[in-house]
C-alpha cells in the first residue's frame, strides 16, 4: 500500500481525463464504454471500458499472431460514500493462450483523509504462443514495469491540469437532500451512527445500499471499527508493542476473518501480528501467507512436535546448536557453531527431512522462548537473536547437497516463521563465507538481511561488537567469555552412521507421513479418486481436506460394481505416484454416468486455500467414491466443440496442477456423534468467502436428500 498526498475527490477527477485515451500513454490508442451504472444517489458510478493497445512487441510476433492492436476490458467501480475506486482488467485478445489480470484500489488513507492510499497486482498465465511464450512474458513484464511507474506521474499530470483550470477544490459527495430531509425527520432523536464499511461479499450478491444499512449492527452492539472493538492500551503495550490505529485495526480485522472462517487452531494475536508486518499490514497479502501457513501446519502437525517428536541421538551429539540466556533486549538467544558442524555427515546421516524437522522444533521453542521472556520482563517479546560462529568454516560446508538442504530449511523457515528473527549476530567469518553468502541470501528476505550483523576475525571484541547486544556475564566461553556455554561442540559425524539413498528415502518418508493426511496430486484431466466400500447402508463417509494449490471440484459417485485396480499412465504424465503426492484413477472411461455409476453430491468447487470438512450419509452398500477434480474456468468460446489451444493445453499437466491434503473414515450411523442434519460441508475459506456459504449449502441440501 502507497500513501500519496492529494484530496481523494480531485483525484478521482483525475483519473476520469486519462479516457478515452491519454497522451502520456502512447500505447493507449482508444478507448469505448461498452457498460455503466449510476445509482440514483450518485453514489456509485460502475463504468466498463473497453480499450485498444498498441503494444510495443516485435512486427514479427504481431505478424504471426495476425493482430496489429490488443484490446483489454477494464471495469471501474467508484464508490463516493465510502471514497474508493477499485479497478478490475483483463484481456480479451488471446484470452486462450495468455490470461492477464490486473487489480487496482485507490482508498482514503485512515490517519490522514486527505492522503490517498494505492495499490496494485497483476497475474499472469501464459498457456501457449506460437512457441514465443518467454518473448510475451518478457514483454508484458516490461509494459507492466512501465504502467507502475508512470502511474503517479499520469495522475500528478491532470491534477495540475485541473489545477491550471482554477479546479484546485472538487466538494465530497454529500446525501441528495431529500434522503437528508427524510431522515431528520424519522429519526429525530437517533445518535449519528459511526461510518459502516460495505463487506465486498454484499456488493457481490447484488444487495443494494439500503439492504445493507439494514443488515447492520444497532449502535449499541459492537461494530469492526467503533472503539469497543479496539484493543485495550494495556494489553497493547504488554503484549504486542506500539502500534498505529490502522495497524491495530488489521490486526482485529485479521482475526476476526479467522475466527469466522477457519476451523482449526487460531494463532495468537502475536503470531498474525508476525505476518501482518512481514508483508507491511497488507492484509490480503499477509491473510494469503498466514493460511498457506496454518495448511502447512496441519499438514506436518507443527503444533505437536514438541510432544511428540524426540531428535535423533546423532542430532543430539553432532548439532552444534542451543539456547543460551537471552540477550539485553530480553530476546532468547540461540547459539550455532557451524563452523564446528559437519554438515555432510549430519545430511548423510540423517536426510533433509529429519534436519528440516529439527530446525521446526527449535523455531517452536523460540515462539514458547518468547512468551515465557514476555512474561519475565513485562514487556513484548516476539523475536530471537541467533549468534553464529563461523570459526572453522571451509568448502567442507559448501558441498552441495548440504548447501540444498540449508536452502531449503530457510525457505520453510521464512514463509512459516516471518519476523522471529530479531537479530543474526555473524562472528569469525572466514575468506569462504562470501562464497557461502551469495549462495543463501537470494534466499532470504530483504527485511530479515537488515538485521544481520557480521564480524570477520576477532572484531566483535571491539566497539560496536559483542557487548552491545549481550550482557559480559553470558558471553559464551569459547568466544572469550566466563559463561560456560552447553551447546554440543559438534565435530565430525562418523561414517558408521552414513545411510544409503533408499534408507533415508525411507526415514523421510517415515518422519513426514506421522499424520492422518494424505497428499494428492490432481492434474487437468487426470483426477485424484479414492474408493471406499460400504456393507452396510446408513454409513456415514466423513471427509477433511485442504486444497494448497489450484482450484478443485470434489464429487461423490456410487457404484454397485467394484472399479478395476489403478494402472500407471502409459505415456508416465498421470503416474500414481509423484512428488507432490499420488495421483490414483479409479473410473473407467468407458463407464458412463447415470448407468455405472451415479453422483450422490452435488459438485462442490473448492477454491485454493480452503478447508472443507463434511460427511455424506450412505443410501445404499457398495463402493463409493471420492473425487478431487481440476476445476477448469468455462470457456470464452460460443461453440461447444474443444479447440486447438485447450487440447494442447490439456496435454501440459505441469502447468495445470492442483495439491489437496486429505483424510477420510467411515462411521457407523449409530456411533456418529452430533444430529444428522449437521451433516454438510463446512469451508473454511482462506481466499474465497462469499463461495464458502453457497457451496456449504448445496452439500447440506444434497447429503438431507441422499439420508
Amino acid at each position: 500500500m502507497r500513501p500519496e498526498r492529494g484530496r481523494p475527490s480531485r483525484r478521482e477527477a483525475a483519473y476520469e481525463r486519462r479516457f478515452p485515451t491519454c497522451p502520456l500513454i502512447p500505447m493507449f490508442v482508444a478507448s469505448d464504454t461498452v457498460n455503466e451504472y449510476k445509482s440514483e444517489d450518485e453514489a456509485i458510478h460502475v463504468i466498463e471500458r473497453r480499450c485498444k493497445l498498441d503494444i510495443d512487441a516485435p512486427r514479427l510476433l504481431k505478424k504471426i499472431a495476425g493482430v496489429d492492436y490488443v484490446y483489454f476490458v477494464q471495469k471501474n467501480s467508484l464508490n463516493r460514500r465510502e471514497r474508493t475506486l477499485h479497478i478490475e482488467a483483463y484481456n480479451e485478445t488471446f484470452s486462450n493462450r495468455v490470461i492477464i489480470n490486473e487489480h487496482c484500489s485507490y482508498t482514503v488513507h485512515p490517519d490522514n483523509e486527505d492522503w490517498t492510499c494505492f495499490e496494485q497486482s497483476a497475474s499472469l498465465d501464459i498457456k501457449s504462443f506460437f512457441g514465443f511464450e518467454s518473448t510475451v512474458e518478457k514483454i508484458a513484464m516490461k509494459q507492466y514495469t512501465s504502467n507502475i511507474k508512470k502511474g503517479k506521474e499520469i495522475i500528478e499530470y491532470y491534477l495540475k491540469q485541473l489545477e491550471e483550470e482554477g479546479i484546485t477544490f472538487v466538494p465530497r459527495w454529500t446525501p441528495p437532500v431529500a434522503c437528508k430531509l427524510e431522515s431528520s425527520t424519522s429519526h429525530p432523536r437517533r445518535p449519528v451512527s459511526p461510518a459502516i464499511n460495505i463487506p465486498d461479499s454484499a456488493t457481490k450478491e447484488g444487495l443494494s445500499n439500503k439492504e445493507i444499512l439494514n443488515t447492520t449492527s444497532s449502535p449499541s452492539e459492537p461494530t469492526a471499527g467503533t472503539p469497543d472493538d479496539k484493543l485495550d492500551a494495556d494489553y497493547i503495550k504488554r503484549y504486542l508493542g506500539d502500534l498505529t490505529p490502522m495497524q491495530e485495526s488489521c490486526l482485529i480485522r485479521l482475526r476476526q476473518w479467522l475466527q469466522e472462517t477457519h476451523k482449526g487452531k487460531i494463532p495468537k494475536d502475536e503470531h498474525i501480528l508476525r505476518f501482518l508486518r512481514a508483508r507491511d499490514f497488507n492484509i490480503d497479502k499477509a491473510r494469503e501467507i498466514l493460511c498457506q501457513s496454518l495448511t502447512w501446519r496441519k499438514q506436518h502437525q507443527v503444533d505437536y512436535i514438541l510432544d511428540t517428536w524426540n531428535p535423533p541421538q546423532v542430532l543430539q551429539d553432532y548439532y552444534a546448536g542451543g539456547w543460551h540466556h537471552h540477550d539485553k533486549d530480553g530476546r532468547p538467544l540461540y547459539v550455532l557453531r557451524l563452523g564446528q558442524m559437519d554438515t555432510k555427515g549430519l545430511v548423510r546421516a540423517l536426510g533433509e527431512e529429519a534436519l528440516l524437522r529439527y530446525v521446526l522444533s527449535i523455531n517452536e521453542e523460540g515462539l514458547r522462548r518468547c512468551e515465557e521472556n514476555t512474561k519475565v520482563f513485562g514487556r513484548p517479546i516476539s523475536s530471537w537473536t541467533c549468534l553464529v560462529d563461523l570459526e572453522g568454516l571451509n568448502m567442507r560446508h559448501l558441498w552441495r547437497p548440504g548447501v540444498k538442504a540449508l536452502l531449503r530449511i530457510i525457505e520453510v523457515v521464512e514463509a512459516n516463521y516471518p519476523e522471529t528473527l530479531g537479530r543474526l549476530l555473524i562472528l569469525r567469518a572466514p575468506r569462504v563465507f562470501p562464497v557461502l553468502w551469495t549462495l543463501v541470501s537470494p534466499f532470504i528476505d530483504d527485511n530479515t538481511r537488515k538485521k544481520f550483523l557480521i564480524y570477520a576475525g576477532n572484531d566483535y571484541q571491539g566497539p560496536g561488537g559483542l557487548l552491545d547486544y549481550i550482557d559480559k556475564e553470558i558471553i559464551p566461553d569459547f568466544l572469550g567469555g566466563e559463561c560456560m556455554c552447553e551447546v554440543p561442540e559438534g565435530g565430525l559425524v562418523p561414517k558408521s552412521l552414513y545411510r544409503t539413498a533408499e534408507e533415508l528415502e525411507n526415514e523421510d518418508i517415515k518422519l513426514w507421513t506421522e499424520t492422518i493426511y494424505q497428499s494428492a496430486s490432481v492434474f487437468k484431466g487426470a483426477p485424484h479418486e479414492v474408493l471406499i466400500q460400504i456393507v452396510d447402508a446408513s454409513s456415514v463417509i466423513t471427509w477433511d481436506f485442504d486444497v494448497c494449490k489450484g482450484d478443485i471440484v470434489f464429487n461423490i459417485f456410487h457404484s454397485k460394481r467394484a472399479p478395476q485396480p489403478p494402472k500407471k499412465d502409459s505415456l508416465g504424465a498421470h503416474s500414481i505416484t509423484s512428488p507432490g503426492g499420488n495421483n490414483v484413477q479409479l473410473i473407467d472411461k468407458v463407464w458412463q454416468l447415470g448407468c455405472d455409476y451415479s453422483m450422490v453430491e452435488s459438485p462442490l468447487i473448492c477454491k485454493e486455500g480452503e478447508s472443507v470438512q463434511g460427511s455424506h450419509v450412505t443410501r445404499w452398500p457398495g463402493f463409493y467414491i471420492l473425487q478431487w477434480k481440476f476445476h477448469s474456468m468455462p470457456a470464452c468460446a460460443t461453440t461447444n466443440l474443444p479447440r486447438v489451444d485447450d487440447v494442447l493445453a490439456s496435454l501440459q499437466v505441469s502447468s495445470h496442477k492442483c495439491k489437496v491434503m486429505y483424510y477420510t473414515e467411515v462411521i457407523g450411523s449409530e456411533d456418529f456423534r452430533g444430529s444428522m442434519t449437521s451433516l454438510e460441508s463446512s469451508h473454511s475459506g482462506f481466499s474465497q468467502l462469499s463461495a464458502a456459504t453457497t457451496s456449504s449449502s448445496q452439500s447440506h441440501s444434497s447429503s438431507m436428500i441422499s439420508r
